[in-house]
């Protein structure tokens, strides 16, 4: 299966990159990774991609990394649609008291967007 992971550097990110490297480990996936900026992180794609890179090579996968601009959402999204990724996967949700999924700006243009899941 061909995996997008859009990474933007929050802690949720790193928990998506850590279970993304390990499904694609065991399943054999094509991985690659679209860092993108964060305003709300404060570190660079730069930054965000060398780490990417060591968590992916500790894991022992061959990963394509790339660093996207403009829009987060709309580059991901471009990206899965336009080179026939079979998943596009994305942080950014969390469950309000009342049990609401709650998304991020990033996933919520995704999900609405996308014609990948």
């Amino acid at each position: 299966m061909k995996v997008l992971l859009g990474i933007g550097g929050s802690d949720r990110c790193w928990e998506a990159l850590s279970q993304t490297v390990a499904r694609a480990n065991e399943a054999g996936d094509d991985l690659t990774v679209a860092v993108y900026e964060d305003d709300a992180v404060g570190e660079s794609t730069a930054t965000i991609a060398d780490r990417v890179r060591e968590e992916v090579d500790e894991a022992g996968l061959d990963a394509d990394v790339r660093s996207v601009s403009g829009h987060p959402g709309g580059a991901l999204v471009e990206i899965a649609d336009g080179e026939g990724f079979d998943r596009l996967v994305v942080a950014g949700g969390s469950r309000s008291t009342l049990g609401k999924i709650q998304l991020g700006g990033v996933a919520e243009f995704v999900v609405l967007n996308s014609e990948r899941r």
